[in-house]
């Protein structure tokens, strides 16, 4: 006996057709749905957890919640007060910012009535936390990033405990990620080294594309540590972690000292160090240190161009002016997405998308179902779609995987999620699932492909499945929602 193998019959419908081209016209939801204007795009300033302790002061301005309240028109940094000051005032002069300041004595909170709610605005800022968040905190913190804001931490080095209550930016943050209601297990795909690397100008990687290291506020080429730390990457916990500056000597999942991810419909900055960011100019006392204009490094373009990222403003061209204005009409951008049409718009290994009663539909008769013969198979699944450009791009997928392997360390069968060009080259890997991912019921799995706007790409299931026990890994109910 080899074990149970799944029999398969897999029937094709009557509606196979050619597959369409995605590119040339996109398929929308919902009815009259407007683009986005030239709205504002809304940041909110942390400022409730000791940012301003010992010779800190991450604040934009003296005015808060408005910093408009001490200058409505400001040119020139010190025009508002604050060791942000540079960071706030380059925003708001571009025209494309709405900016505020939660102040001290205040809460983070997501979904309420507050002005200053994070259901707001588009970005949150976190320069350096002092002061642990509440569990009610980092649920709304959590909740408002997998429901698609953008998050800016920004950390010291370990032992920055500016208000001496015992903890500090690097504790705060990594508590945040491992110790919240909504997700603990590594929702980010990142830790923070418990370091204090006492100087150096950590560089960025080569990439052309990314909207962040060339944005629309300039190109990126290296950044500071003036008593910082760095990062550890876990793209097998998420595979949208991506370092985009490296500490000297450090490359791949280690030494990452400034990176993004992605988590639920939302985006994420980290930063190891806030000299970065300082301009040298505050509030009377401080003893401040100006990174911001440090002549060996691009910082001010990093922050910006991070912000507009997060904000939803980034392209992955980096042009435009300002903050980035682009429009992006909200839209559902694949074609058959519950297979209900049967073969129509994908590409799929002949019986790959069937209304078998060998598995079963998340919703509606029809699904894709890959592998499952218990022979050596590969089947595929894909579709080109064309991402506009100065959108936020989100892939959404439900999986069921069963199995007949035994293992329970080795991955003998696998599915992996691409996105290729128009050319067939592999621009990245999603995930890849295998026989040790087998759970019953169907599993939503969700990856931020904002970073592909302005592209016309392929999105490409392949199931590889070994010569002798089944494993099946069922597909439904897909979509790219664009915003």
């Amino acid at each position: 006996m080899l074990g149970s193998r799944r029999p398969r019959r897999r029937f094709t419908t009557a509606l196979a057709g050619f597959g369409l081209l995605l590119a040339a016209a996109a398929v929308q939801v919902g009815s009259g749905t407007a683009a986005h204007a030239a709205t504002s795009h809304r940041v909110l300033f942390d400022n409730a957890h000791a940012e301003t302790a010992g010779n800190a002061d991450w604040i934009i301005s003296t005015s808060q919640p408005d910093p408009l309240g001490e200058n409505a028109s400001p040119s020139a940094e010190t025009d508002w007060t604050g060791a942000l000051s540079s960071w706030g005032v380059a925003l708001q002069k571009t025209g494309d910012y709405s900016l505020k300041t939660l102040p001290s004595g205040s809460s983070l909170s997501y979904g309420g009535s507050s002005s200053l709610d994070l259901s707001n605005f588009d970005t949150l800022v976190l320069p350096e936390p002092n002061t642990l968040f509440t569990s009610a905190e980092k649920t709304a913190i959590m909740n408002f990033v997998k429901n698609g804001g953008g998050l800016f931490m920004i950390s010291d080095h370990t032992g920055s405990d500016r208000n001496n209550d015992g903890y500090d930016s690097v504790q705060i943050l990594n508590d945040l990620m491992t110790n919240n209601s909504v997700d603990s297990s590594d929702p980010f795909g990142f830790s923070i080294d418990s370091l204090n690397i006492s100087s150096g100008y950590p560089a960025a990687i080569n990439d052309s594309t990314d909207p962040v290291l060339h944005g629309s506020f300039g190109t990126v080429t290296k950044s500071l540590i003036a008593n910082g730390t760095t990062a550890t990457l876990k793209p097998s916990d998420n595979s949208s972690v991506k370092g985009l500056l490296y500490r000297s000597g450090y490359s791949g999942n280690t030494g990452a000292f400034f990176l993004t991810s992605a988590y639920g419909s939302g985006r994420i900055a980290y930063w190891g160090d806030s000299s970065p960011i300082d301009d040298g100019t505050g509030q009377p006392g401080n003893t401040l240190y100006d990174g911001w204009n440090d002549s060996g490094a691009t910082n001010a373009a990093l922050a910006l161009n991070a912000t507009a990222w997060l904000a939803g403003a980034g392209t992955s061209s980096g042009g435009g002016g300002g903050g980035g204005t682009g429009t992006c009409t909200a839209a559902q951008l694949l074609g058959n997405n519950g297979f209900e049409s049967g073969n129509s718009t994908w590409n799929a290994t002949s019986g790959v998308i069937t209304n078998s009663s060998g598995e079963s539909p998340r919703s509606g008769s029809y699904y894709a179902w890959l592998d499952g013969n218990g022979t050596a198979t590969t089947d595929t699944l894909s579709q080109s779609v064309t991402i506009p450009s100065g959108c936020k791009a989100t892939l959404n997928f439900y999986l069921h995987i069963d199995t007949a392997e035994t293992t329970t360390s080795t991955a003998y069968d696998t599915l992996k999620v691409q996105v290729l060009s128009s050319s067939g080259t592999v621009l990245g890997t999603l995930a890849t699932y295998s026989n040790l991912n087998a759970a019953s019921g169907y599993t939503q799995r969700s990856f931020d492909l904002s970073a592909y706007a302005g592209q016309t790409v392929t999105l490409k299931f392949t199931g590889t499945e070994g010569s002798k026990y089944q494993t099946s890994f069922v597909v439904d109910d897909t979509a790219l929602d664009v915003a």
